[in-house]
């Protein structure tokens, strides 16, 4: 759970910093939006959740 959270913090922090920027228009941060609730309702979304948490416990492990 704590993964997951932070994971949607650390993306709505970027795409506040990419509309900032004007990198993002707000259409595009909607599209972006509405595939990932697209997404969260289909048989992909435990592949794509396994695969956020290897990623994440892969970097986790990582010692600089």
């Amino acid at each position: 759970m704590a993964v997951s959270v932070s994971l949607v913090v650390l993306l709505l922090v970027l795409a506040v910093v990419f509309m900032r920027s004007g990198g993002l228009k707000v259409t595009h941060a909607v599209v972006c939006a509405l595939l990932g609730f697209s997404l969260a309702g289909t048989n992909m979304a435990p592949t794509i959740q396994n695969g956020m948490a290897a990623t994440a416990e892969v970097v986790s492990s990582l010692r600089p």
